[in-house]
């Protein structure tokens, strides 16, 4: 990435959970305004701005300018407002696009900003949303993916995310290849709802014995309810800035972007796991950065599902292919590991709300670099990664984003 210089500011984030009383409009105000605060910068001092939300045009009808309705109706005015949709990749495609907007020069302070409010009181409407996140009109190709995987057709008797049967078939493929384990997924899960426990914004914070999430209800394939992530409101932001804004702020304790990436994948056969969408999108970054998986302190990966943080701790380089189960019955993603996975809780315990779940994941890393993490701290962390991926294209994400963060 050539260019100048850009900065993290300042980020933002609501409590994650079910908010009855929070439209998108309160959870982007709360966000912003706290981002804003955290960078010490005036509202007036955003020249352009990049929000996200994946879900509003069908849940609530509101299309096309969801954007500019949130972010007017807290005081922006007259600046450049896009709108972003990409899939649960959204919340960092925000934060890429509003990178590339300062680092080209075209403004010195961009606000990126997710946002979803998925609690509608119908909870099918809410799930269906996920359907799109595939090829609608190949449904026949779909069905082929998750059969040559080794998975199950979508059973919608029980309500829950068709990315579920997803992750189930990408899991039972890794089982059937490397030998993976159902109670492998639990000590995922397990970790993950340990770590929520210390973060206060997160939806769940109890913790659970991998006894206790094996025992759980089923979802699909070999996973359970708590290996899964709940549907949830929230709201995160990020105020960023190139050298000339950041004279312009009172930023405390500003953050390196080294790396934004965003890819998609290529033609592969399916078992070919070491060219996936978000292994390369993660080999770009570390060239951009100057680093390799090796200098990772902490990560914030993509757990829709246990398995999914399973395999993205393998496709970040952070273990072998086939090893991510190992990896984490080792202890190593643990807080006191040899590189905490997580420990925001992810989007297992801390909640996904689509649009807003990869800025959540920068939100959690700026203030690991920064040491204010409190009991989920990691100890001297000073390079961290996030990876949010999103939507299914031939077996694989369909959008890929990866972020390098230092101090």
């Amino acid at each position: 990435m050539t260019g100048s210089q850009v900065w993290i500011a300042g980020v933002g984030m609501t409590r994650f959970g079910v908010r009855p009383e929070a439209s998108v409009k309160d959870l982007t105000r709360e966000a912003v305004t706290e981002a804003l605060a955290d960078a010490g910068a005036a509202l007036g001092a955003v020249e352009a701005a990049y929000f996200g939300n994946t879900c509003q045009d069908v849940l609530q009808g509101q299309v096309v300018v969801a954007g500019q309705m949130a972010l007017r109706s807290m005081g922006f005015e007259g600046i450049p407002v896009v709108n972003v949709e990409n899939a649960c990749a959204t919340g960092a495609t925000a934060l890429h696009q509003a990178v590339m907007h300062v680092r080209s020069g075209a403004a010195d302070i961009a606000l990126a900003v997710g946002a979803e409010k998925l609690s509608i009181g119908d909870k099918r409407k809410a799930l269906g949303v996920f359907d799109g996140g595939v090829d609608v009109a190949d449904p026949e190709g779909v069905s082929a993916v998750l059969t040559e995987l080794g998975g199950e057709l979508p059973d919608h008797g029980q309500p829950h995310s068709m990315f579920m049967d997803i992750y189930a078939a990408l899991a039972k493929a890794h089982m059937d290849a490397f030998g993976t384990t159902q109670k492998q997924l639990a000590v995922i899960a397990e970790k993950n709802h340990a770590h929520a426990v210390h973060n206060p914004l997160a939806h769940y914070r109890q913790e659970m014995s991998a006894a206790e999430i094996l025992a759980a209800r089923p979802v699909a394939g070999p996973l359970t309810v708590p290996m899964c992530a709940p549907l949830t409101d929230g709201a995160a932001a990020a105020v960023v800035c190139n050298a000339a804004g950041l004279r312009r702020l009172a930023a405390r304790h500003p953050i390196r972007v080294l790396a934004a990436v965003l890819g998609t994948g290529t033609t592969r056969p399916l078992s070919a796991w070491d060219r996936s969408a978000t292994r390369l999108a993660a080999g770009r970054a570390y060239e951009q950065a100057g680093v390799g998986p090796q200098d990772v302190s902490v990560a914030e990966v993509h757990d829709a599902s246990a398995f999914g943080e399973l395999l993205q701790t393998e496709l970040m380089g952070f273990c072998e292919i086939g090893a991510g189960g190992e990896f984490a019955e080792s202890g190593a993603t643990r807080l006191g590991g040899r590189l905490p996975v997580n420990p925001s809780g992810g989007l297992e315990s801390k909640g996904h709300p689509m649009g807003a779940s990869g800025l959540a994941q920068i939100h959690e890393l700026v203030h690991q670099l920064r040491g204010t993490c409190g009991a989920r701290q990691v100890p001297g962390a000073r390079i961290a990664l996030a990876e949010n991926g999103g939507g299914l294209y031939a077996g694989e994400e369909a959008a890929a984003a990866i972020t390098i963060l230092s101090i």
